[in-house]
């Protein structure tokens, strides 16, 4: 027996519960792809980004990785976001860190012993560096960690900003703006860290 094969009957399930209730759910969304959303988040498994924002599969186009990190190096982010602005022409690109995020707690560790995430962390620590003053200032390690945490989003939204595709994009008045927001896992709400932009500065 495998190991996955209560996953493939939770799946079934599922997609027959689907079907129940509109026949023609699936092959409506084989046909289409036409999402109006990026989602840039974090792998973390409490942040899935289609039940967040109560949406249905097709409606956002998602790519995840540690502390949602955008950087020019990571050709996998890049891939997606010129693909998701050039070929699905999405209205928003939205960066989603999170509360509590591990991958910023790792940051904030500074330790250099964990292998190759030690690598991808740098970029956390490169935020961290530029704002140290106001995070350590910060009563506790909650509140250091979770302001770092906004302070990641708000810096990858920069990122996101210089993306050859996004710039392209603005430049010949492609309909695109890019945002900024972090979720609570303790109350499962989004807030808007207010750094929205719709074109070149």
């Amino acid at each position: 027996m495998s190991d996955l094969d209560d996953l493939f009957s939770k799946n079934r399930a599922w997609a027959n519960g689907v079907r129940t209730v509109d026949p023609d759910y699936f092959l409506r969304l084989s046909k289409q792809q036409a999402p109006k959303y990026l989602w840039i988040g974090c792998s973390d498994s409490r942040v899935p980004a289609n039940q967040i924002i109560d949406l249905p599969p097709g409606e956002v186009f998602v790519h995840r990785n540690i502390a949602n990190v955008v950087v020019h190096t990571d050709l996998n982010c890049l891939s997606v976001i010129h693909y998701a602005v050039a070929v699905l022409q999405v209205d928003h690109i939205i960066v989603c860190g999170h509360y509590g995020c591990g991958g910023v707690m790792a940051a904030l560790d500074d330790r250099f012993d964990r292998g190759l995430i030690d690598n991808w962390l740098r970029h956390i620590q490169d935020v961290y560096r530029q704002h140290r003053d106001e995070v350590d200032a910060l009563d506790t390690d909650q509140d250091k960690v979770n302001r770092l945490c906004e302070l990641n989003v708000m810096a990858q939204v920069a990122n996101v900003r210089k993306a050859p595709t996004v710039r392209r994009a603005w430049a010949t008045g492609q309909s695109l703006s890019v945002h900024g927001v972090i979720y609570g896992l303790e109350d499962g709400l989004l807030k808007n860290l207010d750094v929205s932009v719709s074109g070149e500065a």
